[in-house]
């Protein structure tokens, strides 16, 4: 195929040039073979003929788990040599490229729980069919969830964000069989002062964060817009005088009427 290009010289002069376009080295290199594997890849296989993923890890996409070091008060190594896979993480990049040799057909997340503090995510896959699944397409699912205890800084902000990614390196890891966490698995919360923060932060703080409000009575009024647009009733609300009168399951149902509710 040919393709005309327009060129400007310092002249302000044009001048037209044909150009040929091939597009064929991309679909003639990414292909797979009968096995399912990618042509143009060397995979490394374990004693048994399976396929041993551990092993298509790039190095660049390992580091050292610097919280299995700082526990035990050792210096963190300067690189990945000799460590065990324990002593590991993974990158997410690490993740997506052995998803990518395997191959997947399609992909879908399932967020089963979603609050303010809280938010748990289902990552389904289906990867496509090898020698190692006789042919056959295999589904496969895991799940993982964010919170404000297991997560920091930023992170706090995006729990869908970090679930999702949790539970698709979840999924991709423990059906490929490594056994290296991802980084992106890890609780990255403060082991000191903020951990202690969030810890103390109960879901009707929650409530009280999330309607800028500690006044009681602001929050009766409340859940009376929520009983009139149906999304929170409940006849024990009339034994609530205080906050410490709100159960906590409670509390957290709350919070969810009053994302979803309005002007409120």
């Amino acid at each position: 195929m040919k393709k005309n290009k327009t060129e400007t010289t310092s002249d302000n002069s044009t001048t037209i040039s044909s150009v040929k376009i091939d597009n064929n080295f991309g679909p003639n290199t990414y292909t797979r073979d009968s096995n399912g594997l990618l042509e143009n890849i060397q995979y490394t296989f374990s004693e048994d003929g399976s396929i041993n993923w551990r092993a298509m890890i790039g190095e660049g996409n390992l580091f050292p788990n610097r919280g299995w070091f700082d526990t035990r008060k050792k210096a963190v190594p300067q690189n990945t040599d000799s460590l065990k896979d324990h002593q590991l993480l993974i990158k997410l990049g690490g993740i997506k490229e052995l998803a990518r040799l395997r191959g997947f057909s399609d992909i879908s997340y399932e967020v089963v729980k979603c609050e303010l503090d809280h938010v748990a995510v289902i990552c389904s896959m289906t990867f496509i069919p090898n020698y190692e699944t006789n042919g056959e397409p295999v589904s496969f699912q895991d799940m993982a969830n964010a919170n404000l205890q297991n997560t920091s800084s930023f992170a706090t902000k995006f729990l869908e964000t970090i679930a999702c990614n949790r539970a698709f390196v979840r999924c991709v890891r423990n059906f490929l069989n490594v056994h290296i966490v991802g980084d992106d698995e890890i609780d990255k919360s403060d082991p000191t002062t903020n951990s202690l923060e969030k810890l103390s932060l109960s879901p009707t703080d929650i409530i009280k964060k999330q309607l800028n409000s500690e006044d009681f009575d602001n929050f009766r009024n409340v859940l009376r817009e929520l009983w009139q647009q149906k999304l929170y009733q409940n006849e024990s609300v009339k034994e609530w005088q205080k906050w410490d009168d709100v159960p906590a399951k409670e509390a957290r149902i709350i919070l969810s009427a009053i994302n979803k509710a309005s002007d409120l």
